[in-house]
C-alpha cells in the first residue's frame, strides 16, 4: 500500500489542507477502481466504511490477491470538513462560494471531442486509451484558481482512468439506495445487491455535473456524438460510476460500517480484482431499479413542527400520509401524502421546516419529472 498526499491551492496565507488517496496492486494496471468517501463533508458512513476496508485491502495485497489498481481515498474533501458555523457541521457547500462540493465536474465529452477526432479505430480497447489519454491531457492543462478548483481537478486525477468508481454518499435519514448512470447499471447491478440497496434510482442524465456523471458520462455523450457526425468506431463504457447513499448521516456505526466494507469487498472478488479463491454469488435484489425522474420529492406548503407517519423504507401508496406540519399558532395541521406509488428511501433530520422545504423522497417507477433531477 502507498499512502500519497495531495497538497490542495492555498486559499490564504498560512493555511494550506491535503487530500490522502490509498493505493493497492499496480500502478497503471487494469482493471482500476477507484473508491471515494464524503465528497459532501457531513456524511460520515463512507469514511468509517473505508476505515474498515483499508486493512482489508491491505491484508489482500500482501497476499498478492489483487489484480489491477485500487485507489482508496477516505476522505474527499478536506475543504467541506473544516468548515463549521455556530457548531454545526457545513460540509455540502463551499462558504467560499456557495457551490455543492458534488456539481459542476467537468463535461468532457465536450472538452476532449476535438482532440481524439481522426484518433479512432476498429479497436474499442484502443478507442478507450485514447479518450484517456485525452482526458489525462485535459487535466495536466488545467490550472486551478482556488482551492475548490485544485480539490476537483486532485480528485478528478486520480479516478478519471478508473473502470469502476464507487462515490460513497449518505442521506438525511435514509434506508441504502444508489444513484447510477442507465449506461452504467447493468455493469453496477451487482454492488448494489451486495451493498443491499432499497432504492435504485437510474437516469441517463441527472444534471448538475455530479462528479460519478462526469466520469461515467463522457462514454455515452462522446459515442452519440460521433455516432450524430457519421463515425462508427466503437467506444465502449470505459467508466461505470455509482453514487452510493450509505443509508443516513447518523447511521454510524460498526456494524454497518464493517458490513459495508464487506459487501465492497465482496463485490470486488465477484468481478475478480481480489483474487482470494473466494467468488461470492451476487445476492437476489430487494428492489427494482426505478427512474430517477419518478422519484417523488415531498414539500411542506407551509411552516411548521414537522411529525411523520412514515419511516424510511416503508412501501407506500398514493396517498398514504407521509408527514404532517404543524402550527402551533394558528392550530392548523398540514397533511403531506404520497403522490406515486413507491418506497420512501430518505427523508430530512430536521424537525422544523419553513415554506417550500424538502420533507422526504418516494421512489416511483413512472417518470414525471424533467429538468435537472437532483436537489441542491
Amino acid at each position: 500500500m502507498q499512502r500519497t498526499d495531495h497538497a490542495l491551492l492555498s486559499p490564504s496565507l498560512g493555511s494550506r489542507k491535503t487530500l490522502t488517496s490509498f493505493h493497492f496492486g499496480t500502478p497503471g494496471a487494469s482493471p482500476k477502481i477507484y473508491i471515494q468517501a464524503s465528497l459532501h463533508a457531513e456524511e460520515l458512513p463512507g469514511m468509517l466504511a473505508a476505515y474498515h476496508l483499508r486493512p482489508m485491502l491491505e491484508a489482500a495485497e500482501a497476499a498478492g490477491q489483487i489484480a489491477g489498481e485500487i485507489i482508496l481515498v477516505p476522505v474527499s474533501n478536506p475543504i467541506g470538513l473544516s468548515q463549521r458555523v455556530d457548531h454545526k457541521p457545513m460540509g455540502r457547500f463551499e462558504l467560499d462560494t456557495s457551490e455543492n462540493f458534488n456539481r459542476h465536474y467537468p463535461d468532457f465529452a465536450k472538452a476532449v471531442l476535438p482532440q481524439i477526432q481522426g484518433q479512432l479505430g476498429a479497436d474499442p480497447q484502443a478507442n478507450v486509451r485514447v479518450v484517456r489519454k485525452a482526458m489525462s491531457e485535459h487535466l495536466a492543462a488545467w490550472i486551478p484558481q482556488t482551492e475548490l478548483q485544485s480539490m476537483r481537478k486532485t480528485l478528478l486525477t486520480l479516478s478519471h482512468d478508473a473502470d469502476i468508481v464507487l462515490d460513497l454518499h449518505c442521506d438525511c435519514e435514509a434506508v441504502m439506495h444508489f444513484y447510477c448512470e442507465e449506461s452504467c447499471w447493468p455493469q453496477l447491478a451487482p454492488i448494489a445487491h451486495f451493498m443491499g440497496s432499497r432504492a435504485i434510482l437510474l437516469a441517463k442524465d441527472s444534471g448538475g455535473g455530479p462528479i460519478d456523471e462526469s466520469l461515467s458520462g463522457v462514454w455515452w455523450r462522446m459515442a452519440e456524438a460521433l455516432k450524430a457526425q457519421g463515425v462508427n468506431h466503437p467506444l465502449p463504457q470505459g467508466c461505470c460510476s455509482t453514487t452510493i447513499e450509505l443509508r443516513g448521516e447518523a447511521d454510524v456505526t460498526y456494524t454497518y460500517a464493517t458490513q459495508d466494507a464487506q459487501a465492497i469487498f465482496s463485490y470486488l472478488e465477484h468481478i475478480g480484482v481480489l483474487q482470494t479463491g473466494n467468488r461470492p454469488e451476487v445476492p437476489a435484489p430487494l428492489c427494482q431499479p426505478t427512474p430517477l425522474a419518478g422519484s417523488e420529492t415531498l414539500r411542506a406548503t407551509g411552516p411548521g413542527v414537522v411529525t411523520f407517519s412514515a419511516t424510511p423504507g416503508q412501501l407506500m401508496k398514493a396517498g398514504d400520509l407521509v408527514a404532517e406540519v404543524i402550527d402551533p399558532i394558528e392550530g392548523t395541521v398540514q397533511k403531506v401524502c404520497a403522490g406515486v406509488d413507491g418506497v420512501l428511501y430518505a427523508r430530512i433530520r430536521d424537525r422544523y421546516v419553513t415554506a417550500g422545504c424538502e420533507l422526504g423522497k418516494i421512489a416511483g417507477a413512472i417518470p414525471f419529472r424533467t429538468g435537472p433531477l437532483l436537489g441542491d
